[in-house]
C-alpha cells in the first residue's frame, strides 16, 4: 500500500485468539470504526446534517451487530444464545 492509503486506511494488528471469525469481525470493527470517523468528520464540516449522521451511524451500528451475531463472537458454543441478545 502507499503511504496515502496507509495513512486513509490505517489497519491495526489482531491481538487476540486467532480464529478465522475473530480475524472476520477484526476486519468488520476496523471498518466501521473507519466509517463512523468519516460520518463525523462530514457532519463536523457541514457537509451531512446531524439527523442524517444519526443515520448512518446507526446504521452501520447494526451491520456491526448482525455481522457479530452472524459469525457467533462472545457465544459459547455449547450454550444456547441468551433471549436477552438483540
Amino acid at each position: 500500500m502507499s503511504s496515502k492509503d496507509e495513512f486513509l486506511f490505517p489497519r491495526s494488528r489482531y491481538r487476540g485468539t486467532v480464529k478465522p471469525e475473530n480475524l472476520v469481525f477484526n476486519a468488520n470493527l476496523q471498518e466501521f470504526a473507519q466509517r463512523v470517523s468519516f460520518i463525523t468528520n462530514l457532519e463536523t464540516n457541514g457537509k451531512i446534517t446531524p439527523e442524517e449522521s444519526y443515520r448512518e451511524v446507526k446504521e452501520l451500528w447494526k451491520q456491526l451487530k448482525q455481522s457479530k451475531k452472524a459469525l457467533h463472537i462472545g457465544q459459547k458454543p455449547f450454550e444456547p444464545p441468551s433471549s436477552d441478545e438483540t
